[in-house]
């Protein structure tokens, strides 16, 4: 779990904490931020941003990316909808996995087991985690920062993470942090539920279709 750093970090706390991600991503005044600011900066400057060991670390996303997303939470709200599974979440839908650590998945599935009563919390950063998380990659997303974000998601309670990239149109399929049991799935084939969701199945060519033109 991302912990919080005690000083204000260089430039080569971020790139060994983050990869070479652009430094414009980075805000580091107010430092250490909270969750206050997160909710703040979205409020007043329409701009999301996750709050990593106290640093806030925007997420952007180009139109091609955020389409995609869109699609997959499409796919998703048909199949967990009807059988009232749980909720699907798109963008901006931010979650505190731990204390001071606020991540937001590009979709997210939680199962309603997480929300009292059923209902679908009021509060910004509802204290849940993803049981099933999907990140649409980005020409900006580095290895080291979607590694620090596995880590975040499985060690919250995930049980499942796509990471789905529009430039090769394939996808890979975590059940563990570790890169090496990943599994990487290529047009042709199909993402699927496993434990979270038996039964769903998503062909990567329904998804990347709309990419095409029309």
């Amino acid at each position: 779990m991302s912990a919080v750093l005690e000083t204000e970090p260089t430039l080569t706390d971020l790139e060994r904490r983050f990869g070479s991600i652009p430094l414009h991503r980075v805000r580091l005044h107010p430092f250490p931020a909270t969750e206050d600011d997160v909710v703040l900066l979205h409020e007043r400057e329409r701009r999301l941003f996750e709050l990593v060991g106290g640093v806030l670390v925007e997420k952007t996303m180009g139109f091609r990316e955020s389409h995609i997303a869109i699609v997959i939470g499409c796919l998703l709200q048909n199949f967990v909808g009807p059988r009232k599974l749980g909720v699907v979440a798109g963008t901006d839908g931010m979650m505190r996995l731990a204390p001071g650590l606020v991540r937001i998945p590009d979709v997210s599935f939680c199962m309603w087991e997480q929300f009292p009563d059923r209902k679908v919390a009021r509060t910004p950063i509802p204290d849940i985690h993803p049981d099933l998380a999907v990140e649409v990659l980005s020409q900006s997303n580095t290895v080291r920062e979607m590694d620090d974000k596995l880590e975040d998601y499985f060690d919250s309670g995930a049980s499942l993470v796509w990471l789905v990239d529009p430039e090769t149109r394939s996808a890979l399929v975590f059940t563990s942090p570790d890169r090496e049991t990943a599994t990487k799935l290529v047009e042709g084939q199909s993402l699927d539920g496993g434990t979270v969701l038996p039964g769903l199945a998503i062909p990567l060519a329904d998804i990347f279709a709309e990419l095409d033109p029309q």
